[in-house]
């Protein structure tokens, strides 16, 4: 099976796992953007801990479930916006104020688009979780 978008993959496992209320998902192959957006969703505590398995081939990535994600999923196109232009992203796919978080990819690093809004800075949008 091919994999064109390790993004779009991750979320959607992530997704797929909740929905039957599995404790744990495997992603595969696993990649430093994939870890690092995992690691903005831990410290908003969507998701528990992280594992990288080493496999020799493409590494898979295990992830403890905790229940409280509702919905997630990769932006696609990844779309540029500024730091004016985010809250009007966060209005298409967030379902209400402050439910949620948008997973922006910036020159210093994955943020949140409430981190973006205070440092006043813009970047790609990544992904969504809710």
């Amino acid at each position: 099976m091919v994999q064109l978008d390790i993004l779009s993959n991750l979320m959607s496992a992530i997704k797929n796992a909740e929905m039957v209320r599995k404790r744990y998902a495997v992603v595969y192959p696993a990649s430093k953007l994939a870890i690092n957006v995992l690691k903005v969703m831990q410290r908003h505590g969507y998701i528990g801990d992280i594992e990288l398995i080493e496999d020799g081939r493409g590494n898979k990535i295990r992830v403890e479930l905790l229940g409280r994600i509702n919905n997630c999923g990769a932006i696609r196109p990844r779309f540029p916006v500024k730091k004016t232009e985010i809250l009007d992203f966060a209005k298409r796919y967030l379902p209400a104020r402050d439910v949620g978080i948008l997973i922006v990819s910036t020159s210093k690093g994955l943020k949140t688009h409430e981190e973006c809004i205070k440092e006043g800075i813009g970047g790609v949008l990544l992904a969504y979780v809710y």
